[in-house]
């Protein structure tokens, strides 16, 4: 079911339930119990929406941190862009902005590993090497993306969203963490 559909029910079983909860308020008056049950599930549907909403994008959290200033404003940011493309995905906001969004997050995701990479190096970081295929294996699969995106259009951003959010989080949560003691021990904190 499209998104359209969905937010077409939506609007109908709201109408439906403002016009029962009148209704009952009239019938059965405000003693009774049903006009206000009513009432509250009417209440409830923009409150619900709000938070199946929320669970797409990405909100940035402490634990998130690896106790490097720069990186962690990277990766503030990798989710600040990520968001804007889950909006394009979400509200079809048009060809324009889907592919400015695109571009942006491929763009200072190839940044940021550069300069991660760099400290990283700069710092001895036993495991380098390791860390850079994880990057380039994650740059290859968002090109992926990207050229599926040049095929099938709107409909394949959702994927890639998807697929950006979930392993920023946990390659931050994850392999980022490996490097942030040294890193501060290094004193790039």
């Amino acid at each position: 079911m499209g998104r359209n559909t969905k937010m077409l029910l939506l609007v109908l079983l709201a109408g439906a339930l403002l016009v029962a909860a009148i209704l009952t308020f009239i019938a059965l008056g405000p003693g009774n119990p049903v006009p206000w049950l009513l009432t509250a599930s009417l209440i409830a549907i923009p409150v619900l929406m709000r938070r199946s909403e929320n669970r797409h994008f990405a909100v940035w959290r402490d634990e998130y941190s690896v106790g490097v200033d720069s990186l962690d404003n990277d990766h503030k940011k990798l989710l600040t862009l990520i968001n804007h493309l889950q909006t394009a995905v979400r509200y079809q906001t048009g060809e324009e902005f889907e592919k400015e969004a695109l571009e942006e997050v491929v763009a200072y995701t190839k940044y940021h590993f550069e300069r991660e990479e760099k400290m990283m190096q700069d710092a001895g970081y036993a495991d380098l090497e390791v860390h850079k295929e994880l990057h380039r294996e994650m740059i290859a699969k968002v090109e992926e993306f990207v050229l599926d995106y040049e095929k099938r259009g709107h409909e394949a951003l959702e994927d890639v969203a998807l697929y950006l959010k979930n392993w920023l989080v946990n390659h931050i949560n994850g392999t980022d963490q490996e490097y942030s003691s040294l890193l501060k021990q290094k004193g790039m904190g």
